[in-house]
């Protein structure tokens, strides 16, 4: 155990806590880890083999089998080893929000499985688990005990009069902040950011802290290679502040990567924090944050981009992002369980076009969230839709046309060739459309991008080779499997944006040492284009180019190069002689 990182946990502790609580949490934390099975990790962190998939344990059902048996089973017989990642979703006992109100944190859900089949999953995959920071159910233990007046539970959330001036708390809902607890001590009100069934935990009290650094530990051991920290924008509050990014927020990241770094090295932490690109960034600290954070802008842009056929704002965006820190990368991602989120593109995306994209997802069946703003005021948090049918057709169109599977696939080309770790939401991957059905039965918009298949039905549509959801999940795995070969798209590879016009999306995708760079162009539109490849800087190092997606070569002389609706091309050299293998990275 590095003397030097228990010198910084004890140093977080102290700025967090009073002297005697900070040495009580710091005894405890270093019992912990000294308890901790120790990991002889050599190697890298990640390399382009890595991609993530994105699943509720309960996606797939099939009678008399447990749901985590039957994604596993999606797993062998769909994505093999074309994904090496799975980030199950809350798998644990929840009262609501579709297990993000967890009511224990070391249990798995009897309705999904048991740990055996978490670990029958871990056999074949790293997995992410979600370390949900924030708050706890209104039915879990720690609640309950609370309302008895046990301790230390008594002092685990945050009480209120409820007649202060909470106007400055920055709200991801609409919902009431303060919601009422019958207790024995009497009525309280009590904070809930998200829900008044989602109770926020008071970090200003050291035993939630030791309580959380237990859970954190436990899925580490339980086989998380990656650990998501939900909601952490919020962790701590201060009356008088906006209560998000505060900088004791910030501390408390730093201190659990601090501790996940002595009992796990290979381990991986990432933020979720669906807020403006800037506030977003911050959580890679001084390279001592989270190793990865979302790239939260990406979903709505490339969304706007390809519904309007035009790229300037997703193309100026990617030219201003510059490179993570040195040992952290971006997950990069179009769709998720929960909706696209407007508010990273603020500053980004003019208003009128954020407008038009929210009434476009409107036409193809889609919902807005709404948040609530400190001037009483509401706008819009997320957009709520499929994303397979938020390709159906276009602003241009006048309805429905033929080219919804190659947009869709273009959209997540686009996401592969970004400097990342690519993330597929399952229902990407089966191009599962609007569940409306889902929303009607729950009451709840984002049900819409949450349908749980019969794996049999699911399993008939894939198989027949006709239906969408056969060819994408087919063209998807393919093009992965050819991505995860080249070191072009290894995390660390610089990219340099190329600005081809408002029609396409282009980068290199090249670094120091790199034989093989990579040019990715992508059509947003759906009519036929003519590149003049010989006009591109860089291009005229190799005579000879080949589209990775479908192997065929190219003349980098080349001045009429037909590119077809919706077509990514992918271009590498097809050969390198001792001469070009030593030429310096490309910088345009």
């Amino acid at each position: 155990m590095s003397n030097e990182t228990l010198r910084q946990i004890e140093t977080k502790l102290q700025s967090l806590y009073p002297e005697k609580e900070a040495a009580y949490a710091y005894q405890r934390i270093v019992e912990m880890i000294e308890a901790f099975p120790k990991s002889n990790f050599e190697g890298e962190r990640w390399s382009q083999e890595d991609a993530l998939l994105i699943t509720y344990g309960d996606t797939f059902l099939q009678e008399d089998l447990a749901p985590l048996e039957t994604l596993k089973k999606f797993l062998q017989t769909h994505i093999k080893d074309a994904i090496n990642t799975v980030h199950i979703l809350p798998f644990f006992p929840y009262s609501s929000d579709d297990g993000f109100s967890v009511i224990d944190y070391k249990m798995v859900d009897p309705d999904l499985g048991d740990w055996e089949h978490v670990e029958g999953l871990k056999e074949a995959y790293d997995l992410m688990f979600d370390f949900v920071v924030n708050h706890v159910s209104r039915e879990s233990l720690w609640f309950t005990d609370y309302k008895a007046d046990r301790e230390p539970y008594n002092r685990f959330f945050i009480e209120m009069e409820g007649k202060e001036d909470v106007s400055q708390v920055t709200r991801p809902r609409n919902s009431p902040l303060l919601v009422p607890a019958y207790t024995h001590r009497g009525r309280k009100m009590v904070w809930a950011t998200f829900s008044s069934d989602q109770i926020d935990l008071n970090f200003k009290e050291v035993e939630v802290l030791i309580k959380m650094v237990e859970v954190l530990l436990m899925y580490l051991e339980k086989g998380a290679r990656l650990i998501r920290l939900d909601a952490i924008a919020f962790l701590w509050k201060e009356l008088g502040s906006n209560c998000i990014h505060l900088p004791q927020t910030h501390t408390a990241v730093k201190l659990f990567r601090d501790i996940m770094s002595v009992a796990r090295p290979e381990a991986i932490m990432l933020t979720e924090t669906n807020v403006p690109h800037q506030e977003n960034l911050s959580y890679f600290g001084n390279q001592d944050e989270a190793h990865m954070v979302y790239q939260f802008a990406l979903a709505p842009l490339v969304l706007h981009a390809l519904h309007r056929g035009d790229g300037q704002y997703l193309t100026q965006w990617a030219s201003e992002l510059g490179e993570p820190p040195e040992g952290c990368t971006f997950l990069n991602f179009t769709a998720s369980h929960d909706g696209i989120g407007v508010r990273p593109i603020e500053g980004i995306l003019p208003k009128r076009e954020v407008d038009d994209l929210i009434t476009g997802m409107h036409r193809l069946g889609g919902f807005v969230s709404m948040k609530s703003n400190p001037d009483g005021t509401e706008s819009p948090y997320e957009i709520n839709i499929a994303l397979f049918s938020a390709f159906r057709e276009t602003h241009m169109s006048n309805g429905p046309d033929q080219w919804q599977v190659d947009r869709f696939i273009c959209s997540q080309n686009i996401m592969m060739t970004l400097q990342g770790i690519p993330a597929f939401y399952v229902h990407s991957l089966v191009a599962t459309p609007n569940d409306l059905d889902g929303v009607e039965k729950t009451g709840r918009t984002r049900s819409i991008n949450r349908r749980k298949w019969d794996y049999e039905y699911l399993q008939a549509l894939i198989e027949s080779g006709r239906t969408s959801n056969a060819e994408v999940i087919k063209r998807l795995t393919n093009i992965l499997q050819r991505r995860k070969k080249h070191k072009a798209f290894h995390p660390d590879t610089p990219q340099q944006i190329v600005d081809l016009g408002s029609d396409f999306f282009a980068l290199w995708r090249d670094g120091e040492g790199l034989v093989f760079p990579l040019l990715a162009i992508h059509n947003l539109t759906n009519d036929i284009k003519i590149l003049n490849l010989s006009e591109i800087a860089g291009i005229e190092r190799h005579n000879y180019w080949v589209n990775l997606l479908d192997n065929q070569g190219v003349s980098s002389q080349e001045e009429k190069y037909v590119i077809q609706p919706y077509q990514s091309i992918w271009l590498m050299p097809e050969s390198v002689d001792s001469v070009s293998a030593l030429w310096a990275p490309f910088t345009p």
